[in-house]
């Protein structure tokens, strides 16, 4: 097997045994993304020199056995988390040569175990997109298909992964940008439960509903970065003081007796008949393997759209109003400071991004705050209860992650509304807060992966671990592979 295309866990194995320096490891990498990356295009800014600094570091390390769990481990950020020293875009001209001095926590966290951070992965502008295609320096495409989207808004990141342009990722998840591309790339993608992993130094979007999470190309490699990034930050007010689990133990554990809820309101009109086939194959193999299948009801999920696309764009609104080309990044000057903002705003942010900001300011709005912010919010309230009545009747909910497989590149930009419509199976798990994962589980029929989605209550990381573990295992899966590059 090439050294790029190992896991995580098959890295450290190697590693340990004195098999395979960092340094080959990460050279292997880096060839990897000189032969793909004109193609794949999954990142905005590469650190060569550096990885090779950090690789040489880390054979020290190793040697000594004072290196870190991910020592030598090459590894990728989505260009919404700070790093210090690397600029950070968000993938928006507004912040094009933004450079933070400091790391985000969970940044600090991987570098502490001895990763090395290869690159910021693309992303949509602001974590706002299901495509990455509003991503204002590079369109990443599909490993699997060139010619498809490679999903969003943590797009970069997956097909990374999945072109084997890094041994792993860290994703943002508001609306589904983990779950979204990790299933239209056929690897894993988890968004914790929000307050498990801290949000200090991921720039915000939406502010309750924004989770930081790992995307990997196996489950024991999503097991072994969340056990890394999780855990209390003083620095985050929303960080829970919660004792982080062994993640890993829980991947052999038996879903005998386990109830896994099937939601009804999710396998209705617009499901693709491939995506429903290729999830009802994965709820059949956890019924074989002795798990308890329960239909269950959330029957306020027809409202979910409707109210994130008003929570989501008032919160952006608010915290997007920094950008006003005087504290950070791009400024376009003007006669007067009014215009200076002006023009700075106009031209700094993209189309989705203006297209928020106006849903998000008008509802905030005097007049209509009441009548759609507080509406909307009373509404979670009730998406939240739904959650809590259906996780009294069973474990883990499983259901699609997308109403359908990837679509190809542009076939939607001109009808934003159906691109919304496509988050309805991920975004209730946002504005209620739960974990939500997304492990693969077909293919669709011209060869595009298709993953199922797992949802656990607050803070049961552990059953999505348990559950995922026992699909991976049992699922035949092929190819393992995208031949696109």
């Amino acid at each position: 097997m090439e050294l790029h295309s190992l896991t995580i866990h098959g890295l450290q194995d190697l590693l340990a045994r004195g098999e395979v320096s960092s340094l080959e490891a990460t050279r292997a990498v880096l060839d990897r993304i000189e032969a793909v990356e004109p193609r794949v295009r999954a990142y905005i800014t590469l650190e060569r020199e550096r990885a090779l600094e950090q690789a040489r570091a880390a054979d020290k390390q190793l040697r000594t056995g004072s290196g870190g769990p991910l020592c030598g481990v090459v590894l990728s950020v989505k260009d919404v988390l700070c790093t210090k020293g690397v600029r950070t875009t968000c993938g928006s001209r507004i912040l094009e040569n933004f450079v933070p001095p400091y790391d985000a926590t969970v940044v600090e966290k991987l570098k502490k175990a001895g990763a090395i951070i290869v690159g910021k992965a693309a992303m949509d502008e602001f974590a706002m997109g299901s495509t990455s295609e509003n991503c204002a320096f590079t369109v990443p495409r599909n490993p699997w298909n060139l010619d498809y989207i490679c999903g969003g808004s943590s797009g970069g990141s997956a097909a990374a992964v999945a072109a084997d342009e890094c041994f792993a990722s860290l994703g943002s998840d508001t609306g589904g940008s983990i779950r979204q591309p990790a299933s239209h790339c056929g690897i894993v993608g988890l968004k914790p439960t929000y307050g498990r992993v801290s949000r200090y130094g991921l720039v915000a979007f939406a502010s309750s509903l924004d989770q930081v999470g790992p995307m990997t190309k196996d489950v024991r490699d999503c097991a072994l970065m969340l056990q890394l990034i999780s855990g209390h930050d003083p620095r985050d007010s929303t960080s829970m003081d919660r004792p982080v689990p062994d993640y890993t133990a829980a991947l052999g554990r038996d879903v005998a007796g386990m109830r896994i809820g099937i939601p009804r309101e999710y396998f209705g009109a617009g499901l693709d008949p491939e995506v429903e086939a290729a999830v009802r194959q994965g709820i059949d193999t956890l019924q074989a393997a002795g798990a308890l299948i329960v239909e269950v009801s959330l029957p306020r999920t027809e409202y979910c759209v409707a109210v994130y696309y008003l929570i989501a764009p008032a919160e952006a609104s608010s915290n997007l109003a920094r950008y006003d080309g005087v504290r950070y990044g791009f400024r376009q000057p003007g006669d007067t400071l009014a215009e200076m903002y002006r023009n700075s705003r106009s031209q700094g942010f993209g189309d989705e991004v203006k297209r928020r900001i106006l849903i998000g300011t008008y509802a905030l709005s005097s007049g209509y705050y009441d009548a759609y912010y507080k509406k909307a919010s009373q509404a979670r309230t009730l998406i939240v209860e739904d959650f809590n009545k259906v996780f009294s009747e069973c474990d883990v909910l499983a259901s699609p992650v997308s109403p359908t497989r990837a679509w190809r590149l542009g076939e939607k930009n001109k009808d934003p509304l159906s691109v919304y419509l496509s988050d309805i199976m991920t975004i209730s798990a946002n504005l209620a807060g739960i974990p939500g994962m997304s492990v693969p589980c077909g293919f669709s029929a011209n060869g595009l992966p298709i993953g199922i989605q797992l949802q656990g209550t607050h803070f049961q990381e552990e059953k999505l671990f348990t559950v995922a573990a026992a699909l991976e295992k049992r699922l035949p899966l092929t190819p393992p592979k995208p031949k696109a590059v």
